[in-house]
Parts: structure tokens; C-alpha cells; sequence
């Protein structure tokens, strides 16, 4: 046990020291700003790049597994969004959030560090891959449901284009494609932008980390709604299983891959369905509270679900024979 909370002391341990900064300090969380930019802009699709142009180019082709990984995260969704629509007598926009609070996890900032940290550079592909392709889903969700609810102001050709743009041109997806374009035609960078790349990546963790802990701590949760108990059931402990469940059944993946894929699910709600929330002004408040309360109940399920990995307790395949 003393193993696991090594690995994930300094990691939550940054989430804590961002969180105490900003109580300490008290600046506006505009402040931020600066800081989002160099990890979004520049640190974690360095770290992308970095990872996906040094691997073999048959690992970034295995649809299997990126179609077993979504599979589990749009059931989550889909659970969410239908309980929620029968509970509110058919509000979609807010049900739209729900569900995205219950299947969107924080993959961006927390996944790369903690997938890394525990099992290594073997887990940045499937980090990669899982990390765009979900973005992918959840930015086309998000405005396509939102347009049905009559909250998305754009229709027809504009909201399509406006859908593309925003996966096209976010910068870790392009990342993921120059990096899978750098490894299929073996192209790696002079010695000093390799350094420099380097460099970038190392630092995307901790300051990716840090920047969270004080967004968290900027957004105090007022009240527990009751939809957050569903919300962290789901998001905390279905998806992992589901996203273990329908991996055995897709079979024959590396032990890493799976392992990798499962603490993805498991990880807490995004900060950007505060993000989506703020920009359609629906169940705002609310947004910022699941994060905040899925974040902090995280780390007793992260840290037993490694304790499961670790231990061998828990098989990278369910059906696989004893």
C-alpha cells in the first residue's frame, strides 16, 4: 500500500498545493489565464507529440480498442442523459450536461500525468488515443444536443463547420496528428528541438496539475445537489467497470492498454463541462460542484483502484481463463 500512495501523493499532492496556493494568495481567477495557456497551447501537446512520434505506427491504428473505450464512456452518457430527462420531465440541455458530467473525465490534465507516472511511456498512446477520439465525441454531443434544445444558437451548415473547427483545431488532437504523422514516416526533430520538446513535455504534468488544483479551490462547492450522488456513481466507479467490461469482451489488448483505459474512466469529471455549461448558461453552478466533489472522492477511488492493478487483484481480462 505504501507503493501505491507513493505514486499517487505527488500527483493529488499537486492538485493540494495548487488548491492551498490560491487560498493563500487569493489573486482573481483570471490570474490563471497564462498558465492555461502554456499547458493547453504548448506543455501537453508537446508531451503528445513527443510520446506518439516515437512509437511504432501499427499501435495508433487498433480500432478496437478505441471503439470499446468510447462505447463504455457514450453508454455512461447515455445513462445519465436518460435518467435525468425522465426525473426533469424532458430538459434536454440540462440532461445534456448531466450526462457529460457523469462520462466526461478529466483525461486532459489529469490523465497523461497519472497514466505516465504509474505505468510508464508504454501508456501514452493509449492516453493519446482515447484522450482525442473522446474529445471528438464529446465535442460533437455537446453543440448537436444543445442545438435540439434549442440552446445552440447556430443551425444547420454553421453548427456542423463550428463542430469540425472546434475538433480540427484543438491543439492536442493536432498534436496527436503531427505526432502520428512524425512516427509513420519516421521523422524525429533536430537534437536541440528534441530537447526543447522535451522540456515542454516534463513540465505539462505538475503545471497542468497545479493550474486544476487552483481552479478548484476558486470554485467553492456550496451545496451537494442530489444528482451529484448519481453523477459520481456513474463517473467514479460504472465507467471504469463498463470500460473493463467491454474491453474483455473486445479481447486481447496489451495488460497497459486496459489498465490505462480504465483509469481514464475513472478519473473525475473535466473541468470543461464547466466550460461547456458557462458557454449555454445551463446547470452552471452545478457543473462547477461535480467537478469539485467527483475530484475530491477521486482520490480514494483512484488510489484503490491502483491498489487493485497493483496487486493483481484485478485481471486485465475478465473472461480471460484462470
Amino acid at each position: 500500500m505504501a507503493d501505491i500512495l507513493g505514486l499517487v501523493l505527488p500527483f493529488f499532492g499537486m492538485i493540494f498545493i495548487g488548491a492551498l496556493a490560491a487560498r493563500i494568495v487569493r489573486l482573481p481567477i483570471e490570474a490563471l489565464g497564462w498558465m492555461n495557456v502554456f499547458v493547453i497551447y504548448i506543455a501537453l501537446p508537446a508531451l503528445f507529440f513527443v510520446l506518439l512520434s516515437r512509437t511504432p505506427i501499427e499501435e495508433l491504428t487498433e480500432w478496437r480498442y478505441i471503439a470499446g473505450s468510447l462505447l463504455a464512456t457514450f453508454i455512461v452518457f447515455c445513462l445519465m442523459f436518460a435518467g435525468s430527462l425522465i426525473v426533469s420531465r424532458g430538459e434536454i440541455a440540462e440532461s445534456t450536461i448531466k450526462g457529460l458530467a457523469a462520462a466526461y473525465g478529466n483525461i486532459g490534465y489529469m490523465g497523461p500525468g497519472l497514466a505516465l507516472l504509474v505505468f510508464g511511456p508504454e501508456a501514452a498512446v493509449p492516453v493519446a488515443l482515447i484522450f482525442s477520439f473522446e474529445n471528438i465525441m464529446h465535442f460533437t454531443i455537446a453543440p448537436l444536443m444543445m442545438a435540439v434544445a434549442g440552446s445552440e444558437k447556430s443551425a444547420g451548415l454553421a453548427l456542423a463547420l463550428g463542430v469540425i473547427k472546434r475538433i480540427v483545431l484543438h491543439p492536442f488532437i493536432l498534436a496527436t496528428l503531427a505526432g502520428g504523422f512524425a512516427a509513420w514516416m519516421q521523422i524525429q526533430p533536430p537534437a536541440p528541438v528534441s530537447r526543447l520538446l522535451d522540456y515542454l513535455a516534463q513540465a505539462a504534468a505538475p503545471c497542468a496539475l497545479f493550474a486544476m488544483g487552483v481552479t478548484l479551490a476558486l470554485r467553492p462547492l456550496k451545496r451537494v445537489p442530489r444528482e451529484l450522488g448519481a453523477i459520481s456513481m456513474l463517473k467514479l466507479v460504472v465507467h471504469p467497470i463498463l470500460c473493463w467490461v467491454i474491453l474483455s469482451l473486445f479481447g486481447n489488448f496489451s495488460d497497459i492498454w486496459v489498465y490505462s483505459a480504465i483509469m481514464l474512466a475513472a478519473l473525475p469529471t473535466a473541468t470543461n463541462v464547466f466550460v461547456i455549461a458557462q458557454q449555454y448558461g445551463v446547470w452552471v453552478e452545478r457543473a462547477s460542484a461535480s467537478i469539485l466533489l467527483t475530484t475530491l472522492l477521486s482520490v480514494g477511488t483512484v488510489t484503490g483502484l491502483l491498489y487493485l492493478i497493483k496487486t493483481g487483484a484485478l485481471p486485465p481480462d475478465l473472461f480471460a481463463p484462470s
